[in-house]
């Protein structure tokens, strides 16, 4: 499994975020956009909407012209035997890795998806363990996840979340589910810590696994019409298992059946809507390219619903970097 690039962080943390560019993306370029990468080797874009039938929105031109100067391209349509809605997005090597949400009504499970990167077809279907699966009192809630789907540092394998506290689980918290390689490169789902939450119906939208931590994108709605959205940084070691080694064929890891300790706290979450991103449902968080500068820079999306009283609205960011700072405190 191919190593994401690395992203830089402000340093020191406190010292946040600029936002460098933002703009609004027409209706008819797509639009429900749930989850996004970025093909440095072709200079493309790509979001992936989570209408039904699989569709994913692609640009060029990211890396010299900015969001300003994308130019769009015909999208790559998802070809399943059933309806899906698609959350998390991973592009590795020929493949393509998708995070299907579930729901109650019309049934729809929830699971990981893994198709062929150049057509788009539907490869393989792995079924979440039986702990997330969508049931009317246990599991992941109808519309709450899986939220998320981020390639894991070093080769080790993909990190999927949910939105919401699980059914069965304490407020406050959502669960962490590892996609690690056993010996013969299978990927087996091992159960991590959950991240915490703050109060307040709050929901975990996306992950960003990093060298030195895990950015996670945080969202609320208060209704009828107010949004919020932080994004947030838990320790490196959220994203490690108990005994972080491959599983053996003859002794899988430990089953992914039940929560595995106490919540990780994040060492620092930063306000977005303070930076100036449009009050909306922000909701993908993905490496981009560094501006012509050199900065370094991650891009945000929102996810429109739809609604004609909604935007699909992309941003970047940079991380501001003082003079002096070289180093991530340790938690």
């Amino acid at each position: 499994m191919a190593i994401p690039p690395t992203v830089a962080l402000p340093c020191p943390l406190s010292a946040g975020w600029e936002l460098v560019e933002q703009r609004l993306i027409e209706p008819s370029q797509g639009g429900g956009f749930s989850a996004g990468a970025y093909r440095n080797e072709i200079d493309e874009l790509w979001l992936l909407s989570d209408t039904p039938n699989g569709s994913i929105s692609r640009w060029r031109g990211l890396r010299d012209r900015g969001l300003k100067g994308l130019d769009p391209l015909p999208p790559l349509r998802l070809d399943q035997p059933q309806p899906m809605d698609g959350e998390g997005l991973v592009l590795d090597g020929t493949n393509l890795w998708l995070a299907s949400e579930g729901r109650l009504q019309p049934l729809r499970p929830a699971g990981l998806l893994r198709y062929d990167l150049g057509t788009g077809q539907l490869q393989q279907i792995k079924a979440l363990p039986p702990a997330w699966q969508l049931q009317p009192d246990n599991g992941l809630r109808s519309n709450g996840g899986p939220e998320s789907l981020t390639r894991l540092p070093a080769g080790g394998g993909l990190l999927m979340a949910a939105e919401m506290p699980l059914l069965q689980d304490p407020p406050g918290q959502v669960r962490l589910l590892r996609w690690q390689p056993d010996g013969t490169g299978t990927l087996q789902p091992v159960e991590l810590r959950p991240l915490a939450l703050p109060p307040g119906g709050w929901g975990l939208t996306d992950l960003l696994a990093t060298d030195q931590g895990l950015l996670g994108l945080w969202r609320q709605f208060i209704a009828p019409d107010q949004w919020q959205a932080r994004l947030v940084l838990y320790p490196a070691a959220a994203m490690a298992a108990k005994h972080d080694k491959p599983a053996k064929l003859d002794k899988p890891a430990k089953p992914a059946n039940g929560s595995a300790g106490q919540p990780v706290k994040p060492l620092i979450s930063w306000n977005l809507l303070q930076l100036g991103l449009a009050p909306d449902n922000w909701e993908v968080l993905l490496a981009a390219p560094p501006l012509g500068d050199g900065r370094p820079s991650v891009l945000l999306a929102t996810d429109d619903n739809f609604n004609p009283l909604q935007r699909s609205h992309l941003a970047r960011l940079v991380p501001r970097q003082l003079p002096g700072c070289s180093a991530l405190p340790q938690p």
